[in-house]
């Protein structure tokens, strides 16, 4: 078989067939009386050999290596291709980001779209100080693209970078399906990325991400969610607040979040029905029962004026006394209203 019908009928053309042929990676077993190259079909069978290596990612000449050398092993060889897949598909799918988040930011210009070169690549340096200088500016100068903003914030680890992340993506007023993701995420440090930034965004959607938090299983994410969604008067975080006074995490802004809920009277009423509860259960140590105290001291009410009474006479003497003073100013605040 002569070498054009070798060419269409392997697909390779007839350069590349010679150029194999100046490699030393094929020999024509024969030529016509004319001097034409002629292929038989043990010629044919090794082209479709160098064309399959060659599909795997092989190099030319690991391909003559692997055709020619009797001793070659293909295992190591193969773990090679595979590592170098992984970093080209690693640095295709960085550049397929990198361009779908310029298009995102849809710059009016080239000077606009090398601006947001520079601020993603300004994210990504080594030196944090750049990296906050980038999450400071991207409000100011050129917008950033939420997904970048959102994936630089959940993988920060300096506090002051995370700040400057978070402020900007207040500002931005997007990521919060991106957070709501991060929330799900099997690692806890970045649960705890996604909910900080959930709290310092202040919107209706934000409010409600938090309270589908208030029951979620982390308690980090559970107790970060239920303070601010506490502040903002879902009082669908009592029970979580409560809970965060017994078991003494981040108590005292749980404190204050549970006395800001109970300007709400019928709120009030319940949250001193959750303290009580937990202040009648015996398997609660005794620093417990007095946060619980303490806490239930900023509920108005009279739910917790009747618990307040009971406990002046709590065995523990701290407790006792908190509960007998918090009476006292009551009863002082009672007699200094007008008639």
């Amino acid at each position: 078989m002569l070498i054009g019908e070798v060419a269409r009928r392997s697909g390779v053309s007839a350069r590349m067939l010679r150029h194999y042929e100046r490699l030393g990676l094929l020999r024509p077993t024969g030529r016509t009386t004319g001097g034409y190259r002629e292929y038989y079909g043990e010629d044919i069978r090794r082209i479709f050999h160098i064309e399959s290596l060659r599909s795997l990612g092989l190099s030319l000449r690991e391909v003559g290596r692997a055709l020619d050398d009797p001793g070659f092993t293909p295992a190591k060889l193969v773990d090679d291709l595979v590592v170098r897949t992984r970093e080209r598909i690693a640095s295709e799918t960085e550049l397929l980001t990198r361009l779908t988040r310029i298009g995102a930011a849809q710059p009016a210009d080239w000077e606009d779209a090398l601006g947001t070169v520079a601020l993603l690549h300004a994210l990504g340096s080594e030196s944090a100080g750049k990296r906050q200088s980038a999450a400071l500016s991207s409000a100011a100068e050129v917008p950033m693209p939420v997904e970048a903003l959102v994936e630089a914030l959940l993988s920060e680890t300096d506090p002051n970078v995370s700040g400057a992340l978070r402020w900007a993506l207040a500002r931005s007023g997007g990521g919060l399906e991106l957070l709501a993701e991060g929330l799900g995420s099997p690692r806890a440090e970045v649960r705890e990325r996604a909910v900080r930034a959930v709290t310092e965004m202040t919107d209706a959607a934000a409010t409600a991400l938090l309270r589908d938090a208030l029951t979620h299983c982390d308690p980090v994410v559970r107790g970060q969610a239920a303070v601010a969604a506490g502040t903002r008067g879902v009082a669908e975080a009592v029970p979580a607040l409560v809970d965060m006074v017994v078991e003494a995490t981040n108590d005292v802004d749980a404190a204050d979040a549970l006395s800001g809920l109970a300007r709400d009277p019928g709120t009030a009423e319940r949250i001193a029905a959750g303290l009580v509860d937990r202040l009648a259960d015996g398997r609660i140590d005794v620093p417990a029962r007095r946060r619980l105290t303490q806490a239930l001291a900023d509920i108005p009410g009279p739910t917790a004026s009747r618990a307040l009474a009971e406990l002046t006479y709590d065995t523990d003497r701290a407790v006792a006394l908190t509960a007998t003073y918090v009476l006292r100013l009551r009863d002082t605040r009672r007699t200094d209203l007008p008639d």
